[in-house]
């Protein structure tokens, strides 16, 4: 005998109920607001990308704007400094967050709620107001707080920002130093939801803090680190605002990140279609990292 409600149910799949409707005006602003901001621009973004893009009469140029973005030496150059600085503030960040997580967690909530709060401070100032602080920590002249260190020790000064020996060194630092507040909270969230019955059976076979931590803390906090990680290195890679303010670039483009290359050639030379295609290939080497992550890290891990 059919069922009667499957029945229903099939007859249903290709029209709309009330409810269906209900359901997408509800969606309907949301939709709207994301098909303007989001798709759009990045439609225009891959069409404008095969063009020599005018305001009046734009030019197909097919695949010439990937070939002069391959074929640029500043180009290559961006994506270097774009991965040394991920591959060495992502890892910190996320030991640095992981590390003040689990020396906050003994304290008491109120304790606990001060440490987050005092932490968090950082993330909800703006990166032009950290920026400015940070210019101050690295004032080439004596009066910058850094150099005034060196001058107690009596090391010689140093121009953090104007020398290419000191200057992707000096954003690494910043970056380290000044953005951590989310991922901590993030992960204090996540050692308050581990049973505490694991670190009571840990403790009656013997277990020391850094056994509870390797054997306990790290595996459960997997999905947490993971989803920090690839989200880290999102950022990471479209980093802009610290070499914007902090370099501009230099010294010699040792620290020209790609998004800062792509904003360049979009607003200071005209050249859009050679902007969208560089960032068409930063998109691609993103999710190109995020899959891989997902494929090395993702196993046993739920979503």
């Amino acid at each position: 005998m059919k069922n009667p409600k499957a029945a229903t149910i099939k007859k249903r799949r290709f029209f709309l109920t009330s409810e269906d409707l209900n359901g997408y005006l509800f969606i309907l602003v949301a939709l709207i607001i994301f098909s303007i901001f989001t798709i759009y621009p990045v439609i225009s973004a891959i069409i404008t990308s095969f063009q020599d893009y005018k305001p009046f009469g734009s030019e197909w140029v097919r695949l010439e704007n990937y070939e002069k973005a391959l074929s640029s030496k500043l180009f290559w150059k961006a994506i270097k400094n774009t991965a040394v600085y991920t591959a060495v503030t992502v890892p910190g960040s996320l030991a640095i967050a992981f590390t003040v997580a689990v020396m906050i967690m003994p304290f008491s909530r109120k304790s606990q709620a001060l440490f987050k709060s005092l932490y968090y401070i950082p993330a909800v100032a703006s990166g032009v107001a950290l920026s400015v602080v940070w210019l101050w920590l690295y004032d080439a002249s004596p009066s910058g707080l850094f150099n005034q260190i060196l001058t107690f020790f009596h090391i010689p000064t140093q121009n953090w920002l104007g020398s290419s020996k000191t200057a992707m060194l000096s954003m690494i630092l910043m970056s380290l130093l000044s953005g951590q507040g989310s991922s901590i909270i993030i992960y204090i969230a996540a050692l308050l939801g581990i049973d505490n019955s694991y670190f009571e059976a840990a403790e009656l076979d013997g277990a020391t803090f850094m056994q509870k931590v390797a054997y306990i803390v790290l595996p459960l906090c997997k999905p947490t680190t993971l989803f920090l990680l690839v989200t880290g290195i999102i950022n990471s890679f479209q980093v802009f605002m610290n070499a914007y303010m902090m370099t501009g670039g230099g010294p010699d483009n040792n620290t020209t990140m790609i998004g800062l290359l792509i904003f360049n050639n979009a607003f200071e030379y005209g050249k859009y279609g050679l902007a969208c295609a560089q960032a068409i290939m930063l998109a691609i080497v993103i999710a190109a990292l995020t899959a891989i992550q997902f494929k090395v890290a993702g196993e046993n891990v739920e979503y």
